[in-house]
């Protein structure tokens, strides 16, 4: 489950990277002739699809169910990559990208959803954490990819970036396979009146993981579901429950969400999205070249999740988001001074970005965690996707889009105030968090938010 369901994040980083490391590459008039405005716009429109997407198919998944979305949102972006590969123009490659960002954006609300509601609640902030951070495994994929298939002796710079996007769509179809065996959420079957599914899904993983454990490694007998579960049978909210939830009864946690979404998509897509330009245009990598220094940024970003990401269950929500958030947004800054100050080569650049991105990388993952568990299961995907899509979007679509601006007018200063903008940002995300953060640690989710036919019966928190 958990490999099936983290692929989403491998495919995402596999796109980003790709189109970064080959951000330079398509400046040139052999391949796409695009200028580095036009790259900055890709990334940015790419963003705005994965909005789009994540809106549409985030309620279809509360609707329809998580696991028929696994396979739809897959297959677009598989189809969309596979079109990217023949694009002659800016235009036909900046709808390609949207059209991937279509079906990214509907894996994030979906597959967020589906972790929460399957893995148990005394490790579901280290795996939620360790799947949002193979994102950088699909980085350090795409990096070497990149600099496989753009080395002359093997493709070159005007075939090697249309292999690069065929060979994701490769990918895609493998994890389409495994993905058809993957069961549908209990809670989620429970919440549409079919118990006896339910029951039958998590029969066939206690079997399963029984056939290869012993008692010792604490395998028990399956509880019947609360009979209150077991008679509810509630149909997917109104738009307008959705909205009296988030703004009515759970203000703070919608306050909080939005500090976090917003503050991390600025903070990655800004950087992540120009990364080639910066290191060709400052530092004068060679473009073929650009994949072997995302490669130590990317393990820095899968070491974060990893070795952090304990502690999100033993210090805390709290504590450790706004930990991450508020040293990132340091660290940022402070990196950002060497930048202008030309302290910095290609190699040590790089290196402190990696430093950066291992604590960014928790933070990250940490904002994906929070929105998919602070709110009631009926509107769990929908909640993912509003946050994600209001976040990503306003932090998102702006930051590749600006700062490919910025990178363009060849000046330091201007790109460093790029960066002091991320850095305050994520700042005033860990003043929010430290304020505002649920508890939520070591919690079944419905304890942290009571599904919202019974909280309706029951009262609930509106914290």
């Amino acid at each position: 489950m958990v490999l099936a369901l983290g692929v989403a994040w491998v495919l995402d980083g596999l796109e980003v990277t790709i189109v970064g490391s080959f951000g330079s590459v398509l400046e040139r008039p052999d391949t796409l002739g695009l200028s580095a405005s036009q790259v900055g716009w890709a990334g940015s429109v790419y963003v705005g699809g994965a909005v789009i997407g994540a809106l549409l198919f985030g309620r279809l998944a509360d609707t329809l169910g998580r696991k028929r979305l696994f396979l739809i949102t897959l297959a677009v972006y598989m189809g969309a990559t596979v079109a990217t590969a023949f694009t002659t123009s800016f235009v036909g490659f900046a709808l390609c990208r949207f059209v991937t960002g279509l079906g990214i954006g509907g894996e994030y609300a979906a597959i967020n959803s589906a972790i929460d509601e399957l893995i148990p609640a005394r490790v579901r902030g280290r795996v939620n954490l360790a799947i949002n951070g193979s994102f950088w495994i699909g980085a350090a994929l795409g990096a070497l990819l990149s600099v496989l298939l753009l080395d002359p002796r093997v493709l070159g710079p005007q075939s090697g970036w249309r292999a690069g996007f065929l060979l994701g769509a490769v990918l895609a179809v493998a994890i389409l396979l495994v993905r058809r065996h993957l069961p549908e959420s209990p809670r989620w079957l429970l919440a549409h009146g079919r118990a006896d599914e339910a029951e039958r899904v998590v029969a066939e993983i206690e079997a399963s993981v029984c056939a290869t454990s012993t008692p010792a490694a604490g395998i028990t007998a399956a509880r019947d579901p609360p009979a209150a579960a077991r008679r509810r049978r509630s149909a997917t909210p109104t738009l307008r429950e959705v909205a009296h939830v988030l703004l009515r009864r759970y203000p703070r946690r919608s306050a909080y969400v939005f500090a976090l979404m917003l503050a991390q998509a600025f903070f990655y897509n800004a950087i992540f999205f120009t990364y080639a330009l910066v290191l060709t245009r400052f530092y004068e990598v060679n473009e073929t070249d650009v994949g072997l220094y995302i490669l130590p940024f990317a393990v820095g970003n899968v070491l974060g999740p990893l070795i952090l990401g304990a502690l999100f269950d033993r210090a805390g929500r709290r504590v450790m988001i706004t930990a991450t958030y508020a040293l990132s947004g340091l660290a940022l800054a402070l990196t950002g001074i060497g930048f202008v100050l030309g302290v910095f080569d290609a190699l040590t650049q790089t290196l402190a970005w990696s430093a950066v991105f291992f604590l960014a990388s928790a933070a990250a993952s940490s904002a994906y965690l929070t929105v998919s568990e602070v709110f009631p299961l009926e509107m769990r995907a929908l909640a993912i996707s509003i946050f994600y899509a209001v976040g990503t979007g306003a932090g998102g679509f702006v930051a590749p889009a600006l700062f490919g601006a910025l990178i363009q007018t060849g000046s330091r200063s201007h790109v460093f105030a790029g960066y002091a903008v991320g850095a305050a940002l994520m700042l005033i995300a860990a003043a929010v968090a430290w304020r505002l953060a649920v508890d939520a640690e070591r919690k079944p989710l419905e304890e942290v938010a009571p599904p919202l036919r019974l909280d309706d019966a029951g009262g609930g928190s509106s914290h």
